[in-house]
């Protein structure tokens, strides 16, 4: 019982101690560029943009392409042996000759429409994969910041002096006779209430 209880009690502090990195992370990340005036917040919250890629992948090609662009990918299906998802990556997998001079000419044209791509981003060098991949650490960290504040909102309601020791204590970093001024209380006190805050937010938040 008493290692349970230390397994829930260190697994909150990491939490609580962690929660001011996490929250750096998440502004660092959020006003990270991927050229072109975009950031990567910006990308995460474009729902309506990632669900119209969604549509589009699942839509016949003709719908929504003419016959030259239509040709283009025919052209690009017939010389490609895999499908990366970064546009320089992209760029590299197109061959630069084909079997005669009017696939040349496609070729050619397909880089040129990849490299308007990236000359669009303003000579980013991120490529998609790259950038999902910042997009969905974002989001994880968020995920993760509105599971701490949502427990603390939530202690608060019916404890508010023990989420406001936890605050204090673990994600201010403020020392134990700082938190106990603070709170108007004792060492003794603090020293009762402490573990029973802890024990409150692990239940909440599902720890133990």
């Amino acid at each position: 019982m008493a290692a349970e209880t230390s397994t829930v009690e260190r697994r909150v502090i990491e939490l609580l101690t962690g929660y001011r990195d996490l929250a750096g992370r998440i502004r660092v990340l959020s006003t990270h560029s991927i050229g072109s005036g975009m950031t990567v917040s910006r990308i995460s919250e474009d729902d309506q943009l990632q669900e119209l890629h969604r549509k589009l992948r699942n839509m016949p090609s003709y719908i929504y392409l003419n016959k030259h662009e239509q040709k283009l990918e025919q052209t690009a299906h017939a010389y490609l042996t895999r499908y990366p998802a970064g546009t320089q990556a992209q760029k590299r997998a197109i061959p630069l000759r084909g079997v005669d001079a009017e696939d040349d000419k496609l070729l050619r044209e397909i880089r040129g429409k990849i490299q308007k791509v990236i000359d669009a981003r303003g000579g980013c060098s991120s490529d998609l994969d790259e950038v999902l991949e910042q997009v969905a650490e974002l989001q994880d960290l968020q995920d993760e910041k509105n599971r701490i504040d949502n427990v603390l909102r939530v202690l608060s309601d019916t404890h508010s002096h023990l989420a406001e020791l936890l605050r204090l204590r673990y994600i201010e970093s403020m020392s134990v006779s700082e938190v106990a001024s603070k709170l108007g209380i004792v060492r003794r006190t603090f020293d009762r209430w402490r573990p029973i805050a802890i024990s409150k937010f692990g239940e909440l938040a599902g720890l133990s």
